[in-house]
C-alpha cells in the first residue's frame, strides 16, 4: 500500500516527537535520580554547621584544597573523616580527598610524619601542613595559615616590664601570642636597647605597657620606625606613658588621664570599672564583628587633626565607643566612684582608633587601644576579645581578607529546675506512676476475669 505525502509526513512528525519525549524523559529521569543536599540544624547554637567565619574563610579561598587522610576510606575513622568533610565540599567543590591505608603504605605514611592513623596532610597552593583534630577550629585556623603567602613576623617591645606575647603570667599575653602561631604568625622579642632600629622586615610592632620609662634614644627609633612607614598596635593602660608621650604627638591623638566606669557591667555581674564595648566603628577591623567585648580599667584615646602636611596626615577611625551610662573617672579608685560633673567627663568614652596613611606608596596603619587587659592571658577568653585581637594583627600586616569570625564555642544545654518541679518528678516517677500502672492491669485483669 503506497502512502500519501501527507501521511508520511503525519508518520514522520510522529516518529520524531517520540524520539524527543524519550530524549525528555531520559533527562528528567537523571534530574530526579540526582542526590540533592538539604539539612536543618536544630541545635541550640547551631553547633553541626559551619559558623560564618568558616564560611567567608572557604569563599575567599581560589585555590583548590587536597587533603590526604592516613586511613583506610572504608574503615570507621574513614568514615568519620568524610562525614567532617562533607560540609566543607557542599561549599567548596575542589575540596579533594584522598585516602592512603597506613597498613598497606607505612613509608609514605613515615615520609609524612604521621604518628597516628587517621592523620591528615592538607595542602593550599605550594603550602601544606598537617591536621590532627578534626574540629571546625582546627581546621580553619589551618586554612587561614595555609592561605597566607608567608608567616609574618611580629615583634613585641621588650626590656620595660612590657606583656609579653610569650609569657604565661596572668597580665602577659602568652594565650593570645600562641592564637597567633596557629595562624602562621611568629613572635619575637625586641629590645631597643641593643637593636640598632626596629627591624624593617616586620609586619607588626606591639607596644603593651612598658612599666619603665623608655630612654630617650629608644623613642626615637620608635618615632623612626614610624616615621617610616612602619605598622603597629599600642595597648596603652591606664599607668603613665613612660616616656611615649612624644609617640603620641606623631599619632596625632591624645590619651586623656583617668578610667572607664561603665555601669553596664554592672547588670553582667561585673565590676563598674570594666568597660563593655557594643558599640563598634565602620571599619575593616570590625567587619561583620557584632560580639561583646570587655576591657578592664580602659583609657580614652582621642583623635586629634593631623598636621597640614599632606606626608605626614592620617586617615583616623574612632573604632570603640564605651560606658554610653557611664563616665571617665579622673579621681582615684580606692573608694566608690561617683560622677563628679566638674571633673569627670561622661560617657560615651572613645578607647580605639585606627590610623592610616600611605608612606612611599605603601599603605601604613596603627591601631591604639587604650587597654592592653583585654588580650591578657586572665581576660583573653571573655567575650569577643580574641576575636578583635585577632582581626587588629591581620589588618595590620595586610591580611584583611583573612578577618572573620571565630568558629563558635559549643554551648551546653542545661535544664534548670525548682525544688518544687524535682519534688513532682521524683514522687510522679517512684510513686504516682507505678501506683497508676498497677491501678490499670488490676482494672484490666477484674474486667477480664468478670467477662
Amino acid at each position: 500500500m503506497e502512502l500519501d505525502r501527507k501521511t508520511k509526513f503525519q508518520l514522520s512528525s510522529h516518529y520524531w516527537l517520540f524520539i524527543a519525549l524519550l530524549l525528555l524523559l531520559a533527562g528528567l529521569l537523571g534530574a530526579v535520580t540526582r542526590t540533592y543536599h538539604k539539612s536543618w540544624d536544630i541545635t541550640l547554637n547551631g553547633r553541626n554547621s559551619l559558623s560564618a567565619g568558616s564560611i567567608a574563610q572557604l569563599k575567599k579561598l581560589k585555590e583548590p584544597i587536597h587533603i590526604t587522610v592516613y586511613a583506610g576510606a572504608n574503615t570507621r575513622v574513614g568514615d568519620a573523616v568524610k562525614f567532617f568533610f562533607a560540609p566543607y565540599q557542599r561549599l567548596k567543590p575542589d575540596l579533594r580527598i584522598q585516602f592512603i591505608d597506613p597498613d598497606e603504605q607505612p613509608l609514605l605514611a613515615r615520609q609524612a610524619g604521621i604518628q597516628q592513623p587517621g592523620e591528615a596532610v592538607v595542602e593550599v597552593g605550594k603550602r601544606s601542613d598537617r591536621l590532627g583534630s578534626y574540629n571546625e577550629s582546627a581546621f580553619i585556623n589551618l586554612l587561614v595559615r595555609l592561605a597566607r603567602d608567608k608567616d609574618r613576623l611580629v615583634m613585641y617591645l621588650d626590656g620595660h616590664g612590657e606583656r609579653k606575647l610569650d609569657g604565661p603570667a596572668n597580665h602577659d599575653l602568652g594565650d593570645f601570642g600562641a592564637q597567633l602561631a596557629k595562624r602562621g604568625f611568629k613572635s619575637a622579642p625586641l629590645n631597643l636597647v641593643l637593636a640598632q632600629e626596629v627591624p624593617s622586615n616586620i609586619s607588626v610592632l606591639v607596644i603593651a605597657g612598658p612599666r619603665v620609662d623608655l630612654l630617650p634614644t629608644e623613642v626615637a627609633k620608635l618615632k623612626q620606625y614610624v616615621q617610616r612607614g612602619g605598622n603597629l598596635l599600642w595597648l596603652v593602660d591606664t599607668e603613665p606613658l613612660h616616656g611615649l608621650l612624644p609617640l603620641t604627638e606623631q599619632l596625632s591623638i591624645a590619651l586623656t588621664p583617668g578610667t572607664v566606669i561603665d555601669l553596664q557591667a554592672k547588670e553582667m555581674n561585673a565590676d563598674a570599672t570594666v568597660a563593655v564595648g557594643a558599640a563598634y566603628g565602620r571599619h575593616p577591623v570590625l567587619q561583620n564583628f557584632n560580639l561583646i567585648t570587655l576591657f578592664p580599667y580602659a583609657r580614652e584615646v582621642v583623635p586629634l587633626d593631623s598636621e597640614s602636611h599632606s606626608e605626614n596626615r592620617w586617615q583616623i577611625t574612632p573604632l570603640i565607643q564605651v560606658a554610653a551610662r557611664g563616665w571617665l573617672e579622673t579621681g582615684a579608685l580606692d573608694k566608690p566612684v561617683a560622677f563628679d560633673k566638674g571633673h569627670d567627663k561622661p560617657g560615651p568614652i572613645n578607647i580605639a582608633v585606627a590610623l592610616q596613611r600611605t608612606v612611599d606608596d605603601r599603605a601604613q596603619r596603627i591601631v591604639v587601644i587604650g587597654n592592653g587587659h583585654f588580650l591578657a592571658n586572665q581576660f583573653l577568653g571573655n567575650g569577643g576579645n580574641l576575636d578583635l585581637g585577632l582581626n587588629a594583627i591581620n589588618w595590620l600586616s595586610g591580611d584583611e581578607d583573612l578577618i572573620a569570625i571565630q568558629p563558635r564555642a559549643t554551648q551546653d544545654a542545661q535544664i534548670l529546675l525548682s525544688d518544687t518541679v524535682k519534688l513532682m518528678l521524683v514522687i510522679g516517677f517512684l510513686f504516682v506512676l507505678p501506683i497508676g500502672l498497677l491501678l490499670a492491669g488490676g482494672l484490666i485483669w477484674w474486667r477480664r476475669r468478670k467477662s
